[in-house]
């Protein structure tokens, strides 16, 4: 692969702040992975690593005013938001200091501040709740564009089709975003659709569409601006289909028998991170200690993550039920 041309036009301190997040990213993530061996986070884990230029690029393209609805492997997203740290960590831990009050964990990352309106443990789940977002801001006249992000199993479902087919028919300011990692779960692509090219699904519901090298993190800014721009403008959806490659398992519970360890490995060399970093050094906008800084200040907030959701506070259990379900007895005097 070669590095995006477009890098040429973007100064040092916004390609520095793109591999700070990218950093940020994978090293949140790697640390999650030593708590989740020492226990402190429990339940399911799906890690992002690889795929870390795609969040950091798609976010580039936002406003604070914009919607993100996104899939489960969205700990990257919810960081590239403007998620804090501290309510992602608190909430993997299950402390009522999460985002989520501790009752959503690693899949169910949501923050209103920031408009993220959720991961969702629901493959495809996430694609009728951002058409109906875009629908409140269209009925609204809101200038919004809904980012919708979710990963190539979702191609498979049915709410796939049932939405891209409605974004199109109400011409809703949705922007599709597909991280196309090669492997719903377990089973490749070219083994579980009969028209691997996503971007050809788009074409068949009248939905402009592009793909883009997903492990470029500026090839994903570029060409993720340029189609949330016409989302905004023209009020209509725009599919983006980012090729990417997950490094790790599809979940910490995944033995991993469908892929070669030597695939891996040969797709480690379009390392998003690396790649960037070597670009800035060829091209002189590296400096002496610029990693050491980054690294350093990334390391100090991560143990401050940490720190925090130790010393959360778990839910008094008088409050487990609370917004889970109405009581019978409350039901009838609301009716009364």
């Amino acid at each position: 692969m070669t590095i995006t041309a477009e890098k040429t036009h973007l100064d040092r301190a916004h390609l520095l702040g793109l591999l700070k997040e990218m950093l940020r990213i994978r090293r949140f993530e790697e640390r999650c992975v030593e708590l989740y061996s020492a226990t402190k986070i429990r339940g399911f884990l799906h890690l992002y690593i690889g795929e870390e230029a795609n969040a950091v690029g798609v976010m580039q393209a936002l406003t604070p005013e914009d919607s993100v609805v996104t899939t489960y492997r969205e700990h990257g997203h919810a960081l590239a938001r403007g998620v804090s740290a501290r309510a992602i960590m608190a909430e993997m831990f299950g402390k009522r200091e999460g985002c989520s009050r501790g009752r959503g964990g690693s899949m169910h990352i949501f923050d209103a501040r920031t408009r993220f309106f959720g991961g969702n443990a629901i493959v495809a789940g996430g694609l009728p709740l951002a058409i109906g977002v875009a629908l409140a801001d269209k009925l609204r006249g809101e200038k919004r564009v809904t980012a919708c992000i979710f990963g190539d199993g979702a191609t498979a479902e049915g709410e796939f089709h049932e939405t891209l087919n409605l974004a199109a028919l109400w011409r809703l300011p949705v922007l599709f975003v597909c991280e196309n990692n090669r492997y719903a779960m377990g089973t490749a692509i070219e083994r579980a659709q009969s028209q691997p090219d996503l971007v050809r699904h788009a074409a068949s519901y009248d939905i402009p569409a592009e793909a883009v090298d997903g492990m470029d993190v500026v090839a994903v800014e570029v060409a993720a601006r340029r189609a949330a721009a016409f989302v905004r403008h023209e009020a209509k959806p725009f599919f983006l289909e980012n090729r990417t490659y997950r490094f790790r398992a599809h979940s910490m519970y995944d033995p991993e028998l469908y892929r070669a360890k030597g695939e891996v490995e040969d797709a480690k060399h379009d390392d998003p991170i690396p790649l960037l970093q070597d670009w800035l050094r060829d091209n002189g906008m590296l400096h002496p200690g610029d990693i050491e800084t980054l690294e350093k200040a990334i390391e100090a907030e991560i143990d401050d993550a940490v720190a925090f959701a130790d010393a959360g506070h778990w839910e008094p259990v008088e409050e487990l039920a609370t917004d889970v379900y109405t009581p019978r007895a409350a039901q009838q005097e609301t009716v009364s």
